[in-house]
This record gives structure tokens, sequence and C-alpha cells, in this order.
């Protein structure tokens, strides 16, 4: 039995059935190099049998919580049913790529069931007429809730259950599990009672800790005339979300990418993708008349990882704010422009400490906490107050290393991320297999056209590699 920290029970009070809160990997296979050309759906379930004890994620489910009052418990779910996990589904035909997009967002629409292990993985098939992929390629849809993982632990656990080789059957791990009960009303609620005690102490050590940092931060922000500046601007993604999703992905040649940032000295992988973005994002709101005069800015989420491991489950990250340089044509000077704010980001970041946002949720009521943020998202929806950013753009690097399940190849690693009130477009940036794809999630009221937006994002990607060479 293990308790959630106070950041992890956040994205629990996050869950709505407007905002579900699970993150969404996304694996396409090949399945020529596979003896026999044909993955079944039982291997597929021995496959994540025998991987199960690589990741306490898989059986664990949630109890306790003392109503809010204090963070709830993992426990390893007695009644785990590996069937209920992973289900086998086809693509409706035409079996095209808009089909594949079309029902990638219905499940990322769908939360999953809180009283259970909290991840659903979707087999695929059908995907004869997506052009660019392989014949007879299948895909896996992984849901796993931000609550139990963040990006970086995803892409681990995305490792977990492949192989370096292509075996058939790869060895069964070795693997003593053992189901637990859910802790008594005992148990919890006088844990909840001794924690509520320490709060008090713990505020105050983190707030003498905090103030400090916030002043360094601040102080170096205006020595620069660079500091973290909260956008007044409201854009159609700064509302409030519906129930539906919309979804599509621009896959490029990491190899490219790689190539297009030595253009600017200093420029990261991130730097260009946020600039790829920031020109599709310009394109689209200049096409629909909303473009505004300032440049708009992006969260983009800071892992906290000391070490990499499949262990490391759980959310420890931070996030940073940078410019996405909008108000600028020229893709160059963009790009330019981003990697110029990346910088100060990251100076800000570091003199504030990456850990903020975790101290922060370390020292409120879980309960409390969960009601403040969505009461700020839910007020930033609704008026014209500040909102810290306007898109995220989340980047995560996969293995880059051939991986195998079943003997089928991993051919491409995409993925869907969640949206909340006040930040309606999500970029998941995964990278893998040689390639690096920009999977953007929005609601259908926001986004009606995703297919325009993909065709924005790809047109400033081309902008780009032509301004390079």
């Amino acid at each position: 039995m293990q308790q959630l920290s106070e950041m992890d029970s956040n994205f629990l009070q996050q869950e709505t059935a407007l905002t579900p809160m699970h993150i969404s990997p996304v694996i396409i296979y090949d399945q020529s190099t596979r003896k026999g050309g044909k993955v079944r759906f039982k291997e597929i379930l021995r496959v994540f049998e025998n991987n199960l004890g690589k990741s306490a994620v898989f059986r664990r489910k949630l109890a306790g919580g003392a109503m809010g009052l204090d963070t709830p418990y993992w426990v390893e779910d007695p009644d785990f049913s590996l069937e209920f996990h992973v289900r086998h589904i086809a693509l409706p035909k035409p079996g095209d790529w808009r089909q594949l997009c079309i029902l990638l967002a219905r499940l990322q629409s769908r939360g999953l069931d809180m009283k259970r292990p909290l991840w659903e993985a979707y087999v695929i098939e059908g995907l004869n007429e997506v052009a660019g992929l392989p014949k007879n390629s299948f895909a896996i849809m992984l849901k796993v809730h931000h609550a139990a993982i963040d990006g970086v632990s995803g892409a681990e656990i995305v490792t977990a259950i492949h192989s370096l080789s292509k075996d058939i059957e790869p060895p069964m791990q070795a693997d003593d599990w053992q189901g637990e009960r859910d802790p008594s009303s005992w148990q919890v609620w006088s844990r909840a009672y001794l924690h509520s005690l320490q709060r008090p102490a713990k505020f105050v050590s983190k707030v003498s800790e905090l103030v400090p940092a916030f002043i360094r931060a601040n102080k170096l922000g205006a020595e620069s005339g660079e500091g973290p500046k909260a956008p007044s601007l409201h854009t159609r993604f700064n509302g409030r979300v519906d129930s539906s999703r919309v979804t599509d992905a621009l896959v490029m040649d990491l190899a490219e990418i790689k190539r297009m940032r030595k253009a600017v000295e200093g420029a990261t992988i991130n730097d260009v993708i946020v600039s790829i973005v920031g020109g599709g994002l310009r394109k689209y709101l200049q096409d629909k008349d909303e473009l505004p005069s300032e440049s708009l800015s992006c969260a983009a989420p800071i892992s906290m990882r000391v070490e990499r491991g499949s262990d490391s489950v759980g959310n420890q990250v931070s996030q940073m704010n940078i410019s996405m340089a909008t108000d600028i044509e020229d893709p160059l000077q963009r790009l330019q422009a981003v990697q110029h704010s990346a910088n100060q980001a990251k100076a800000y970041a570091a003199a504030l400490g990456t850990s903020v946002l975790m101290d922060v949720s370390e020292i409120m009521v879980p309960q409390v906490l969960g009601m403040g943020m969505r009461a700020v998202s839910y007020a930033a929806a609704n008026t014209n107050m500040p909102v810290p950013s306007h898109v995220v753009v989340s980047n995560i690097p996969g293995p880059q290393q051939p991986l195998y399940l079943a003997g089928a190849r991993v051919h491409l690693l995409t993925g869907l991320g969640p949206l909340l009130h006040m930040m309606g477009l999500f970029h998941a940036v995964l990278s893998g297999a040689g390639r690096i794809t920009i999977n953007f999630v929005s609601c259908r009221s926001m986004l009606p056209d995703p297919e325009f937006y993909q065709q924005c994002l790809q047109e400033s990607f081309e902008e780009l590699r032509s301004a390079v060479d």
C-alpha cells in the first residue's frame, strides 16, 4: 500500500466528465518483421501478462482518501482481470487516417473506471488504408491516468511491454505479486488526522523556502527584462472545454528536426517544435481573423526525475512558459525568438527551483487544492482574467532503439494528452523509431477543423525547413 503524493492526487481532483485526466500513448506496429506475418490478440494478451511485474501501475487501484481531506492510497487489486483492461477493436471502414483519428478521439473522450486499476489498452486492427503505414499494420492505444504517471514514466511503461528482440514470446518475468486489502477506515482517518497536524509545520517550512526563491527569480526577471508575464489576451482555446475530442498529428523525421535546430546556435529540438507549433497557430488564427498582435505562449512541462526507470511512476514535473513568437512571420526569426524565450524561462525556473509545483501542492489540503484549481480555471475560462499560457506543448523523448511486441516492430510512436478548462489545445510531442510527432488534441467546439490545423502545422514545418535550407 502506497499513498499518493499531493501532486498525483491533484490530477484526481481535476477528473470530471468533461476533463478526463488520462495520458494515451499510441503505438503502431509493422507485422512484416514477424514470422508468419500475423500477431494474434491472445499473443498480445500474453505479452501484457508476462510484463505486468515491470510496472506497479498495471495492477494497483485507488482506495481511501478521507473524503478529500487526505490523499488516497494505491493498493494491489486482488480482483485484477487482464481481459477487462485489454480490449480488441477494429477501425471502421474505410480504415484510413481520418477514421483512425476519429476513433482515437472518441476513446480519449471517455474516462477510465476509477474503481479499477487506472489504465486500458485498445488493440486496433483494420488500418489497411492508412497512408504511409506498412501493410497489415495494427495499433495499440494505452490510456493511463495522469495520477499514476507523467509523460516520462508513461514512455517508460511503453518500453516495459516491449522487447528488444523479435521473439514472439519473450521469457516470463519473475513475478511474486499478491493482492491487498483496502485500508480500513481507522487507517485512513487516523493517518488523515496525523497529516492534518503536520501540515501547518510543513506549510511554514515550505513557505520559508518558496518566498526567497520567488524573490530571487523575480529579481532575475526584472534585471533581464524577461520575467514571466501572465498573458491578458484569450484565444478560442482558453474557454470551457466540452466532452468531445478531435485529434490529428504531424509526423516528421527526427534527423530532419535535429538538422533544423543547427540553424540557430544553441537551439534545442524542443525550440524547433515550439517554433513549428507557433507558426501553425499563427496560420490557423490568421485564417479565422483571430490572431492577436502580441505573441501567444505555451506551457512546457519539465521532468524533475534524477534517474529514468520503470519504477519511477507518479508525477515528478514542473513547468515553464515559453513564447511561441506567433507575432513573427519569418520562420527563422521565430525560432530565434523561441530559443531566447526558452533560455530565459529556464533561467527563471532554475532561480525559482524546479520543484515549486510539488512544493506548493504539499502544503495544501488535497480537496482544497483541487477546488481552488478548478475555481481558477473556471474563472479564467469565463472572464478576462490573465491566463498563465494559451496551449500546452509537452515533449517526451521516447525510445530510439528498435522495439518489438510479439515479433512485430514498432513503426510509429505518438500520443494524446488531457484537456482542462482554459487549456483546450494540447500538443503531445513524442519521438521514437527515428520519427517525432506533434499529436494535438482539442474539443470540437474549439477546433471544428482539425485537418486544417494539421495542414497549418505542416506548412509551418515546411517553411522552417525551406528557411534553414
